[in-house]
Order: structure tokens, then C-alpha cells, then sequence
């Protein structure tokens, strides 16, 4: 299968750079990947399309403060460090631009409480940093750092936590799971109080959300590995559905990554913490998702392949096709898709 089969056109002026007011006033396009429809609804009536004893699964990371700017020793150099994984202690994995001024043994100050040391080179051309500081890292961080948005969001946002899902938890993340961002407080309340479950997983987005497919085979690109977290709880309340005859419903590509790596057989899922570097492209058979919330993603990218594996590649493009033609908002701050029929063998 080949990198060009999941391209399609779209125009500059409809990827969003402000997100709208409410989170859940967003548009949301429904699909049914059996019968082929395609639906026009709003965020907000994500209800009408859910069952009591459906289950929805959420990612709650929070995005570091990730992007610190420093100088180089003794130059005085600017050099921009993002943060992507803590490795152990003070060593991390890390972006550092410009990269060529980064060799090892370079010395990085943020100021006069942080410092770093490139000590290695990674395999895809990012740093490994060792921090050196004065008092609680994560407390500099937050003061010296800044939340990172997407290269394509040009335009300044005025409260950081419009990056953040309102259920997030775990700080870990180098970007948000952005499906989430769509929910409220008092959306997720009314739907639990419909009768819906709300559970809860962590997979921490790391350098995969950065990296693009370079391989025209897909199936020789190589996904970077993530952190993830499932509870037994989760795990628990996951078989519980799949038991009732209801539907475990994943919010965003990262929750679906977790739920299909952790997965021990078909309708089958423990409790485990891990590393995954699954990389799912059409051909994949899912064992836990049977709904998916997702945004619109990139071209070429590994999550509209992760689409396309679920929906049907044809499908998927002649949805996006219509979003265009609708004025659909993509990307992190654009509209949402529910892909709300699994699939099960026949879609193509």
C-alpha cells in the first residue's frame, strides 16, 4: 500500500487556528462505514448517537509545558529544546533546533536555575538532554516552559489551557489527544448521567505525532514507541460492555492505539502498562474498538491510515472530500468525526 493512496487536497484557509467557543460547538460529522452515510450534526448532539451502557474511552495525559528556549555556552547561541520523553531521572529525549549547532557535549542555559547537556544522538535525529537545576524540575518547567502547538497553528493562543482536555490527569504528553478537546465538563456529566460509562486510560504522545511517512511502502515505516497506562479498572469496565452486547466507543487515535496494544485476543483486554509502537493501516483486524470520535487528520499521515484501517480507505477520502466541500475546520482545533459502525470485515 502505498503513502500517495491516503493523500487528498486541502485548501490552507480550513485548518483551524483558533478553537471555537464552546469546546462542544464544533461540528461533527457522522459516519457509518457499512451502509456508507454520511451525516452533518454538531458536537453537542454527540448523545443522540449513543446508547445507555455504551462506553466511551478517554486519554487523559496532559501536554507539558514542553518548549523551552535557551542559548547556547559559550556562544550565546538561541537554541530551541522540545521535550518528548523522560528517559530516567534527568535524561531526556528531546527535538533541538537548529540541530547542527547541537552536538554532543553542548551546553544549553535556560536562565540561571536550568541547564542541559546533549550527552547522545536518537535514531531520528533528536537529542538525549541531561538537566541540571536548582530546586523541583517540574515546578522550572512549568515556569520557564511553554505548551507546544502544532506547526500548522500560526496564530497565538490566549489560554494555554484551551490545549488541555478538561478531564486530563497525567502530565506527560508532547501534544494533546486532540479528539478530547471537543468535550465539556457538563457534556461528559449529562452523557454519564444518560447512562453512558466514562473510562479512562493515559498514553503519553511522544515524537510518532511529529514524525512523517517518508516510505512510499507504508508498511516500511517504523512508528516511534509511546508510553501507555490501562487500569484494571478500565480493563474491567471494557469486558463489562463487550459482555452486555454494548459498544466501546474510543475517543481519539490515541486511546484506540492503547486499547488495540493492550487487547490480549478479541473483545479480549487486561490492565497493563507498556511501551507500543503499533503502527495500524488498512488490513488491521480491531479487537476493542467499536466506535471511533477522531478529528480530521493530516494527509499522508499515520492516523488517517489508522482511519482508513477502521472505516475503509475509500470511504474515509470521499468523507474528507465532502468536508472540504462543507467548509469542515481541520485539525486540532477543527471539527470531529463518529465513525460509529465497527468494522467488521466487509468494509473496504
Amino acid at each position: 500500500m502505498l503513502l500517495s493512496d491516503f493523500d487528498y487536497d486541502l485548501p490552507e484557509e480550513l485548518i483551524a487556528q483558533t478553537p471555537v467557543e464552546p469546546r462542544n460547538a464544533s461540528r461533527l460529522m457522522v459516519l457509518d462505514p457499512v451502509n456508507e452515510t454520511i451525516e452533518h450534526s454538531h458536537f453537542y448532539d454527540l448523545q443522540k448517537y449513543l446508547v445507555p451502557g455504551d462506553t466511551l474511552i478517554f486519554n487523559d495525559t496532559r501536554v507539558m509545558p514542553a518548549r523551552l528556549i535557551g542559548h547556547r555556552e559559550p556562544s550565546g547561541g538561541r537554541v530551541e529544546v522540545f521535550l518528548l520523553r523522560r528517559l530516567n531521572g534527568n535524561d531526556w529525549e528531546t527535538l533541538v533546533q537548529p540541530g547542527k549547532k547541537a552536538r554532543v557535549g553542548t551546553v544549553i542555559r535556560f536562565g540561571d536555575e536550568l541547564s542541559c547537556e546533549v550527552i547522545d544522538n536518537t535514531d531520528f535525529g533528536g537529542r538525549v538532554v541531561r538537566f541540571s537545576y536548582d530546586g523541583i524540575f517540574e515546578e522550572i518547567l512549568d515556569r520557564l516552559g511553554e505548551t507546544p502547538l502544532p506547526p500548522y497553528i500560526h496564530e497565538k493562543l490566549e489560554d494555554s489551557e484551551r490545549y488541555q482536555t478538561v478531564y486530563n490527569r497525567e502530565s506527560g504528553s508532547a501534544a494533546a489527544p486532540t479528539a478530547g478537546l471537543h468535550f465539556t465538563k457538563e457534556q461528559m456529566q449529562e452523557l454519564k448521567d444518560y447512562g453512558v460509562n466514562l473510562g479512562f486510560l493515559t498514553l503519553h504522545v511522544g515524537l510518532g505525532t511529529f514524525r512523517p511517512v517518508k516510505t512510499e511502502n507504508i508498511e516500511e515505516h517504523q512508528m516511534h514507541s509511546e508510553h501507555y497506562s490501562l487500569s484494571d479498572e478500565t480493563a474491567k469496565l471494557i469486558m463489562d460492555t463487550k459482555a452486555a452486547g454494548h459498544r466501546v466507543v474510543a475517543v481519539g487515535t490515541t486511546s484506540i492505539r492503547t486499547l488495540e496494544s493492550a487487547a490480549i485476543g478479541k473483545n479480549q483486554i487486561a490492565g497493563k502498562s507498556d511501551w507500543t509502537d503499533i503502527f495500524i493501516y488498512p488490513g488491521y483486524e480491531f479487537k476493542i474498538v467499536d466506535a471511533i470520535i477522531t478529528n480530521f487528520h493530516l494527509p499522508k499521515s499515520t492516523l488517517i491510515m489508522l482511519i482508513s484501517a477502521f472505516a475503509g480507505r475509500e470511504f474515509v477520502l470521499k468523507a474528507y472530500a465532502e468536508a472540504v466541500r462543507e467548509r469542515y475546520r481541520f485539525f486540532s482545533f477543527g471539527d470531529a468525526m463518529f465513525i460509529q459502525t465497527k468494522n467488521d470485515g466487509n468494509v473496504k
